[in-house]
């Protein structure tokens, strides 16, 4: 249970403090917004390249991947520094956070000086191709395919993604195919970076109802893509170790961005119900739980139960504020929090946006019914 940070996290702390009071961007220069998860503006990306090299992006990675080779605990103080002043980390989280994360575990040298390292100074922005129709928190049941040519040059690959946010922003997208249809299930499957421009590469941007201007989801159609063999991330056949790391980088300080939201609720949904006693105890019971991360005793399984509380109160908090707010709430669009330039406006939107978006918390990582299940059998030991 984290009680104080020990000297060496708050001198880290400090350090971080004092660098963003020098070099975070001022309202003016960031009018411009983010129209997607991958659209990421040019004062946005000025930011993140300067984070970036001043090892401030990612902490924990060493200095040639924008990091410092911070703790875990440091990594946590970052964060939390972030969160307090409401600075989003980064407007390309699925490329910052996995794209880049899992190229920098299982690319080569090479493919993380091509990819990985201009993902992280927000010289191209990246999306990620796993979720297909009928292959959603499933992904072992993918069928989009992927062919070896004769002389083992290029993938031609064939098949349909869907739900790939900022697909139609993105120069990248790290998608996963089916090398091999006669493996078992979670074998045969393989990674390949796809640049966007290649020829048979259609994206097309959705709607959500969230809003009628929310247009960051996308179908990705693959006709005859051709890929070359060096795209390839990891071994051939074994991308589903790659899928499990990817996600694992998502995971890890999940809980964050979870506890993150509940502050604001906590800021903006202010009442005398009960309900907001229960969101008052959540938001305490889910830092709690989630310093005991920091430990070194920490059980990887314990990261679903941090997923799974966070994901729901923010959910349960969301409809709570909505219905209390009556028809009100329904005003579309609207802001029920304050604004801050460097965070994401869909935080502060209207309460109907804010309840409805809570879905992706419960789907996102790893659905509630997966995290249940993980709970179910490597934390209480039932059966299958």
């Amino acid at each position: 249970m984290k009680l104080a940070d020990p000297p060496e996290v708050l001198a880290f702390r400090a350090e971080f403090a004092a660098f963003l009071d020098t070099h975070i961007p001022g309202e003016a220069e960031a009018v411009e917004r983010p129209r997607s998860s991958a659209d990421v503006p040019a004062w946005a990306r000025r930011w993140q390249r300067t984070l970036f090299d001043a090892g401030w992006l990612l902490p924990g990675q060493p200095p040639q991947f924008g990091g410092r080779n911070a703790t875990l605990p440091q990594q946590l103080a970052h964060l939390e520094e972030l969160a307090r002043r409401r600075i989003y980390h980064s407007f390309n989280p699925q490329g910052l956070g996995i794209v880049a994360a899992s190229l920098i575990s299982f690319g080569t040298e090479a493919q993380q000086r091509r990819w990985a390292v201009p993902v992280l100074r927000a010289e191209i922005t990246a999306g990620l191709g796993m979720s297909e129709p009928g292959a959603g928190s499933d992904l072992a049941s993918l069928r989009t395919r992927a062919q070896l040519s004769d002389d083992g040059t290029y993938f031609t690959v064939n098949g349909q993604k869907v739900w790939t946010s900022g697909a139609h922003h993105a120069d990248i997208l790290l998608t996963f195919v089916r090398t091999d249809p006669d493996a078992p299930k979670h074998h045969g499957i393989s990674v390949l970076v796809i640049p966007t421009d290649t020829d048979g590469v259609v994206r097309r941007p959705f709607g959500s109802i969230a809003s009628r201007d929310d247009h960051d989801f996308n179908e990705v159609f693959f006709t005859d893509v051709r890929v070359p063999r060096e795209n390839l991330i990891g071994p051939l056949n074994e991308g589903w170790r790659v899928a499990n790391g990817s996600l694992g980088h998502e995971r890890t300080l999940l809980w964050l961005s979870f506890a993150e939201r509940l502050d604001d609720l906590v800021r903006d949904a202010e009442s005398e119900e009960e309900w907001y006693a229960t969101l008052l105890m959540d938001a305490q019971a889910l830092r709690l739980l989630g310093y005991r991360q920091l430990g070194p005793d920490r059980a990887p399984a314990e990261v679903s139960v941090l997923k799974l509380l966070g994901s729901e109160a923010v959910q349960e908090a969301s409809l709570q504020a909505l219905e209390e707010h009556g028809s009100e709430a329904l005003r579309h669009p609207a802001s029920t929090g304050p604004y801050y330039h460097m965070h994401g406006d869909e935080f502060v939107s209207s309460w109907f946006e804010r309840y409805v978006r809570s879905f992706a918390g419960t789907i996102a990582g790893g659905t509630s019914e997966i995290q249940r299940n993980i709970v179910a059998e490597r934390i209480l030991g039932l059966p299958r």
